[in-house]
C-alpha cells in the first residue's frame, strides 16, 4: 500500500484527487454568493453556495468541503458559530473569513477561533484566487502529511523525505524531552540547522515567557494518549538566522501526540517521546496586528483615531475620579481647510494634515493624547490639570505652533485653529458629554472670528441647540412650502418708471414668524441645502413673470441671486435655459446676480459658465460691488452688464458725506460701459447725490420695500413712477 501511494505522490496523481476542489461559499447577499461561486467555477473549482449561516451548518454535516469561504455577519446565523460548528465536529476544512465591516474585532476572533486566513470586501478576483489557492496547497501538504504519518511504522525514511519537505516545523521529542528529530525547515524558520538541536533541550527552543505553557503541554503527553493542538507559543531564533527579519522569536501553533509503545494491556503503555507540528503564524500575526493598528489609528498621520481616543477618555475619566484630578478635553478644527482641499486638491491638503500632526506632537506634555478625530478635527486629552491657566497656556502653543508657515512643495501656506475645550468634572462626567461640550465651544470659537480657544460654559450650549432646531426645521421648510417671494423694485432715475424687481426670499416659520435670509441662508449654505432654495427660487422667479406676461403688464427683468454651489453644478446653465423655456420666457428678462467673492473663486470655471449665460441673453450682475476682493482684470474677464453698489457706502453719503467711493464706482462702471444699480436708497439726499452722477438705477426703501406678488403686481399695473412717490 506504502509503495503504490508513493508511486501514486511521484506520478502527480495525488494532486489529481484534488484537480478539482470542492469550496462551499457562504453568504447571505445573493450578488456576491453569486459572483463569488461564477469566479471558483470558472477557475476550475467545484463551488456550492450556502444562502446563509443556517444552510451552511447543514450542507457542513452533509458532506466535506476542501475549503470554505465564510461572510462573518449573516442574519439568522454569525460566522463565528460557523466556526465553533467546524471545531466541535473536528472538521479540518480550512475556512477564508469574508469581512466588510469597519470593525475588526469579530476578524481577529475569527482567526484565533480556526479561519486560516480573511479577504477583506471589497477585494479583487486575483486576491481571491491567490487566497484560495494558498488555502487549499497547504490543505493539500496537510493531508498528505497525514496520510504519510498513518504508515510511518512502515517506512521511516519515507517518512523522513515528506516530513522534511512539509512548510511546518515537524519535530519528535524523547521522553525526556530531548529533540530525536527535527525536519529541515527549522533551518528557515529559526536559523538552526536539525544538527544544533537534536539531544538538545526543548526548553532551550522556547521564549521564556513561554517556558510554563511548553512544560505544561510536554507533561500532559506523559499522562496519557491525548493530543494537542492550536497551543500557541514562541520560539527563539538563533542569531543571523538566514532570513532577514528583525524579531527574535516566531510565532507558531504547536500541534502534539505522545508516542507509546504499543503493549496488550493499555494501562501499561510505556511512552516513548512526542510528536509534534509547529505551523508558522507570522503571517497571521502580523495580519492581527494590521487590523489592530488599522482599527485603532488613523491610515494618514498614524495618530490614535477616534475609538483609540474614547478608550483612553474613559481611562481618564476611571483614574481622575479615584485621584480626585481634572483633565481637559481639546478640540480642534482647522480653519478654512476646505478650501485648501478645493482648490489646491487632496494630496496637499493630506500633507499639510501631516504637518499639522508633527507640530502638534510637539506641544504634547509626557501623558498627553493626541489624536486625529476625522478630516481635519484632531483632539487633544490633557490629563492632570492644575487649572484652567493650564489650558489655555497649551492651547496659545498649539494656535502658536500651527500660526507659523507652512512649506509643502514649493508653496508657503498660512493656517490657523480653532479650539474648543471642556473639562472633567464640572463640564461633564462621561466622555460622550465630554467631548459634544468641547465641540459647543469649537463652534462658539469660529463664531468668534476663529483662530482662538473658546472654554465650554452652559450659556454656550443654548445658541447652538437654537441653530440645529433651526437647521432641522430647514430640511423641511420646502416640502412644508414655507418659503415666499418678495420683490424688491428697481427704478429708472432717468425716466422714474419700475424696470425691474430683485427676487429675496423669506421664510415664513410656522413658529418663528417671517426669518430673513440673513439668519438662514448662510446655514442653508453649510447644509447644501442652498441648491434647492436656488432651485426653487428660480422657478418663482419664472413663474411669476409668466403670470405678469399673461395679464398683459409692462416687461420688466427679474434678478435671482446664485450661490456658490448652484454655480458649481454640472447643469447649473441648462438648468435655467430649462426654467425659462418651460414658462415660454425670453432669456432678456432674467438676470443673475453673483458676489465679487463668488468670481474669486475657481475663475476659469466660472467665467466659463457666465459667459454661457450671457451668450444665451441673460443678463449677469455684481451684487454688493465693493465689500469682495475683486479687480478690473477679473472684472474686463467677466461677462458683466450690472454692478449694484453696496448699500453700506450709500449710507456713507447720508452719515459723513463720504461719497468718495461711490462716485469711483460710478467713474469705473460708466468707462466700462456697465449699467449701475446703487442699493438701500431711502433718503431724498442720497436719491439726489446719485442723480447728479448719472448714477442708472436705485433700489431701496426710499422708493419701495420688498413686495408680496400681489402688491408687485398692483404696482406694476398701477405704473406708479419714481416721480409719483418721492416727488422730482
Amino acid at each position: 500500500m506504502l509503495a503504490e501511494l508513493k508511486q501514486r505522490i511521484i506520478a502527480g496523481e495525488v494532486h489529481k484527487v484534488y484537480s478539482a476542489p470542492k469550496i462551499l461559499v457562504v453568504d447571505d447577499e445573493p450578488l456576491l454568493r453569486d459572483s463569488l461561486r461564477d469566479i471558483l467555477q470558472h477557475n476550475g473549482y467545484e463551488a456550492s453556495v450556502a444562502r446563509n449561516g443556517r444552510d451552511a451548518l447543514v450542507q457542513i454535516a452533509r458532506q466535506q468541503f476542501d475549503a470554505i469561504l465564510l461572510d462573518l455577519y449573516m442574519p439568522d446565523v454569525h460566522g463565528t458559530e460557523v466556526l465553533d460548528f467546524i471545531a466541535r465536529r473536528g472538521l479540518d476544512t480550512p475556512v477564508i473569513v469574508i469581512s466588510g465591516d469597519d470593525s475588526v474585532d469579530s476578524v481577529i476572533d475569527a482567526l484565533r477561533g480556526g479561519a486560516q486566513d480573511f479577504l477583506r470586501k471589497p477585494y479583487q478576483a486575483d486576491e481571491l484566487l491567490k487566497r484560495v489557492g494558498n488555502v487549499l496547497q497547504r490543505r493539500r501538504l496537510e493531508l498528505e502529511n497525514r496520510s504519510i504519518l498513518q504508515q510511518m511504522e512502515q517506512s521511516e525514511k519515507w517518512h523522513r523525505f515528506l516530513v522534511n519537505s512539509s512548510p511546518d516545523f515537524i519535530y519528535t521529542l524523547d521522553c525526556e524531552g530531548h529533540f530525536s528529530f527535527v525536519n529541515d525547515r527549522v533551518e528557515s524558520l529559526l536559523g538552526f540547522k536539525p544538527s544544533e538541536l537534536v539531544g538538545q533541550h526543548f526548553s532551550s527552543l522556547i521564549h521564556p515567557d513561554d517556558i510554563s505553557r511548553a512544560q505544561y503541554v510536554f507533561n500532559e503527553r506523559r499522562t496519557g494518549k491525548r493530543a494537542t493542538r492550536y497551543t500557541e507559543l514562541r520560539l527563539r531564533c538563533k542569531e543571523c538566522r538566514p532570513r532577514n527579519l528583525d524579531s527574535k522569536a516566531v510565532t507558531v501553533e504547536l500541534n502534539a501526540i505522545g508516542m507509546y509503545e504499543e503493549s496488550d494491556n493499555k494501562f501499561a503503555s510505556r511512552y516513548l517521546g512526542t510528536y509534534g507540528v509547529a505551523k508558522d503564524l507570522s503571517e497571521r500575526k502580523k495580519a492581527e496586528e494590521t487590523i489592530y493598528y488599522q482599527a485603532y489609528h488613523d491610515l494618514l498621520t498614524g495618530l490614535p483615531n477616534r475609538v483609540l481616543y474614547k478608550d483612553h477618555l474613559n481611562l481618564a475619566i476611571a483614574q481622575a475620579r479615584r485621584n480626585g484630578e481634572k483633565f481637559a478635553v481639546m478640540c480642534l478644527d482647522l480653519d478654512h481647510f476646505k478650501l485648501v482641499n478645493d482648490t489646491l486638491g487632496h494630496v496637499f491638503g493630506d500633507e499639510l494634515l501631516l504637518a499639522v500632526g508633527s507640530r502638534l506632537r510637539a506641544c504634547l506634555r509626557e501623558g498627553d493624547t493626541l489624536a486625529r478625530m476625522g478630516g481635519d478635527e484632531f483632539s487633544l486629552l490633557l490629563p492632570a490639570l492644575v487649572g484652567s491657566d493650564t489650558v489655555i497656556g497649551i492651547a496659545d502653543k498649539v494656535i502658536a505652533a500651527l500660526g507659523r508657515p507652512f512649506h509643502i512643495g514649493n508653496r508657503e501656506l498660512f493656517s490657523t485653529v480653532s479650539i474648543g475645550v471642556s473639562i472633567f468634572p464640572e463640564d461633564g462626567e462621561t466622555g460622550d458629554s465630554l467631548i459634544k461640550h468641547a465641540d459647543i465651544a469649537l463652534y462658539h470659537a469660529k463664531t468668534c472670528g476663529r483662530d482662538n480657544c473658546q472654554l465650554f460654559h452652559e450659556g454656550m450650549s443654548a445658541p447652538l441647540s437654537n441653530r440645529l432646531s433651526l437647521e432641522n426645521d430647514l430640511r423641511h421648510a420646502l416640502e412644508r412650502n414655507q418659503f415666499v417671494a418678495y420683490y424688491q423694485p428697481q427704478v429708472n432715475l432717468r425716466s422714474g418708471q419700475v424696470v425691474g424687481f430683485e427676487c429675496l426670499i423669506r421664510w415664513l416659520h410656522p413658529v418663528r414668524g417671517l426669518i430673513s435670509p440673513v439668519d438662514f441662508i448662510p446655514l442653508a449654505e453649510e447644509t447644501g441645502l442652498i441648491t434647492q432654495l436656488g432651485d426653487w427660487m428660480l422657478n418663482t422667479a419664472c413663474h411669476q413673470l409668466k403670470t405678469w406676461k399673461e395679464h398683459g403688464l409692462p416687461p420688466v427683468r427679474l434678478a435671482i441671486n446664485i450661490s456658490p454651489r448652484q454655480i458649481e453644478q454640472t447643469q447649473f446653465v441648462e438648468r435655467i435655459h430649462a426654467a425659462l423655456n418651460q414658462h415660454g420666457l425670453h432669456s432678456s428678462m432674467l438676470e443673475v446676480e453673483i458676489t465679487e467673492n463668488l468670481i474669486m473663486k475657481d475663475v476659469e470655471h466660472t467665467v466659463e459658465k457666465l459667459k454661457q449665460l450671457s451668450a444665451g441673453g441673460i443678463k449677469i450682475a455684481i451684487d454688493d460691488f465693493g465689500t469682495g476682493y475683486s479687480s478690473l482684470t477679473y472684472l474686463k474677464k467677466f461677462p458683466i452688464h450690472t454692478i449694484k453698489i453696496d448699500q453700506s457706502f450709500i449710507a456713507d453719503i447720508e452719515r459723513d458725506g463720504d461719497t468718495s467711493i461711490v462716485t469711483a464706482i460710478i467713474a469705473m462702471a460708466k468707462g466700462l460701459k456697465l449699467n449701475l444699480i446703487a442699493e438701500g436708497v431711502e433718503t431724498e439726499n442720497q436719491l439726489a447725490f446719485l442723480r447728479s452722477m448719472e448714477c442708472d438705477e436705485m433700489q431701496g426703501y426710499l422708493f419701495s420695500e420688498p413686495l408680496s406678488a400681489q402688491a408687485a403686481t398692483e404696482l406694476l399695473a398701477e405704473k406708479v413712477s419714481l416721480q409719483a412717490m418721492v416727488g422730482g
